[in-house]
């Protein structure tokens, strides 16, 4: 749906479109190309200004060419932190609102169609976007996503995937926040979205598929688990390789570790804790004394590229699979960096079309939902952890 302009009273700088007023009034200004991406720059920890700063310094190496960003939020502050001139490609919408962490989320986005996620949501639907980028509620994100933007036909459930920087390998674990419950279908579905997008987004040739369990033996694990198991045993479509136990996920047992919301969320969060004690107990040893400080000195340069390496900020936020458009989920305390890699993870959505790629990977696995309809199975009422998680 188009949207309107209007005068921003003591911004002469700024230039606003002139367009017919949408039943939203919402106000453009200054136009981007058409493939760009929406970014919503409320709700984050560090302020709108860290969320511009990533969406303007991402605009110069974007993988789409010519594409744009446009950049969601309350417009003296969006624009004061994009700069005078405003970068070539960047685009403004004035948007005042935004729904908090403590919200009910779906109740939120449709009280509040002003809200910054939603018209940036709706900016996606309406084909003025091609993806959209949010470090605000998670829980709002993903409401608004199934609400504006909806799920591809036979999607039972979207699935939060998030990518695990280990040394050597990127693992792709999914769900992380999602779902609290899940049927065997569901995860059956979350396999084959999570093999399409590590094959087309991460390069991975025919990535190595596991469910997440208690043990590596069929018949372990939760009934769902062992019922899901077994769908995916017998499908050549996939390359599946089985049950990984938990220390499996960080060893490398499969590129693609499939599970429910409530267990992949901990699984998430427990990495990320050990990660930050272990790191944090390393560079407490090493200035407990002169001779440490000074070993410390000679493996520096080496640490610093491990610490790279492994920092979340590089991948820049989780994928939300299984909706029409791309959707990427930052952590709330995003610097600009993560910030401007979650807009480059998006446009790779779009450029290797990883829509279209799941949407073909789960019609020739015969695993769409009966009838291919997207508008069941709580479209509008999602089951999620996500008013109360954020997602690396």
């Amino acid at each position: 749906m188009p949207f309107a302009a209007a005068t921003a009273q003591g911004l002469p700088r700024v230039r606003p479109l002139q367009g017919q007023r949408s039943r939203e009034a919402r106000r453009l200004h200054r136009g981007a190309a058409v493939a760009a991406v929406a970014v919503d720059t409320l709700g984050a920890d560090r302020g709108v200004a860290e969320v511009v700063a990533g969406a303007v310094e991402s605009a110069a190496g974007s993988s789409l060419g010519h594409a744009g960003r446009i950049l969601f939020g309350p417009l003296d502050q969006v624009s004061a932190a994009a700069g005078d001139p405003l970068p070539a490609g960047v685009e403004l919408v004035d948007a005042q609102d935004f729904i908090a962490n403590d919200e009910e989320a779906a109740r939120a986005v449709r009280a509040r169609p002003e809200a910054s996620i939603v018209v940036a949501a709706e900016a996606v639907a309406s084909g003025r976007a091609a993806a959209l980028v949010s470090a605000g509620s998670t829980g709002a994100a993903l409401a608004a996503s199934l609400l504006r933007i909806k799920r591809i036909p036979g999607v039972y459930r979207p699935a939060v995937a998030a990518q695990l920087p280990l040394p050597g390998r990127q693992v792709l674990l999914l769900d992380v926040g999602a779902n609290t419950e899940v049927r065997p279908e569901h995860l059956v579905q979350f396999a084959y979205m999570g093999a399409a997008f590590c094959e087309g987004v991460l390069g991975v040739e025919r990535p190595e598929v596991g469910l997440l369990s208690v043990g590596e033996e069929q018949g372990k694990g939760t009934p769902e688990i062992v019922a899901a198991y077994e769908q995916l045993a017998g499908a050549s479509s996939i390359n599946f390789v089985g049950n990984i136990e938990g220390d499996g996920v960080t060893a490398g047992g499969a590129d693609v570790v499939v599970t429910g919301g409530f267990a992949g969320n901990i699984a998430l969060k427990t990495m990320e804790g050990t990660f930050r004690a272990v790191t944090g107990a390393i560079r407490d040893r090493i200035s407990s004394g002169t001779a440490s400080k000074l070993g410390g000195l000679l493996i520096r340069s080496r640490m610093r590229g491990l610490r790279a390496q492994l920092d979340p900020e590089t991948v820049g936020g989780a994928y939300l699979l299984g909706l029409r458009s791309p959707v990427v989920i930052c952590h709330g305390s995003s610097s600009r960096r993560a910030i401007a890699n979650a807009i480059a993870l998006a446009e790779r959505g779009v450029t290797e079309n990883v829509v279209g790629a799941i949407e073909q990977s789960l019609q020739s696995a015969g695993v769409v939902r009966g009838g291919g309809s997207a508008t069941s199975d709580s479209a509008t009422r999602p089951s999620v952890l996500a008013d109360s998680v954020e997602v690396h």
